[in-house]
């Protein structure tokens, strides 16, 4: 009974360090966005998810920002920012694609009236 609870603490301690050192290879930045509404999240959720390296999106759409864990072996801030440009919106100092800001919603371009998404 003894030597089954070792073996299995021993377990739990060796996933534990997997999984740390698992995140440890994982970066995290901050992109000041032009976001204004759930479309928009859902817009720059939808183009992150195909960075390859890109493991969780969060857009705060108070504050306007976008924070992407991701593995920086496999991406970078500046891959990061230009998907969020090919999206159609600005990110930190980099404009957005003209071109897919024109494929935007109203709503989306000026932060005015009212998305499908918010009804």
């Amino acid at each position: 009974m003894k030597t089954k609870l070792i073996l299995s603490l021993i377990a739990l301690t060796i996933m534990f360090k997997a999984n740390a050192q698992k995140d440890a290879k994982m970066a995290e930045i901050e992109i000041k966005t032009t976001v204004v509404c759930e479309m928009c999240e859902k817009n720059i959720k939808n183009y992150l998810v195909l960075e390859k390296g890109v493991k969780k999106v969060n857009v705060d759409l108070k504050t306007k920002i976008v924070k992407v864990k991701y593995n920086p072996e496999k991406t970078s801030p500046e891959k990061i920012r230009k998907a969020i440009t090919n999206a159609g919106y600005d990110a930190d100092d980099v404009p957005a694609n003209k071109e897919a800001f024109d494929k935007l919603d109203d709503c989306c371009k000026k932060g005015k009236g009212t998305c499908t998404e918010q009804k």
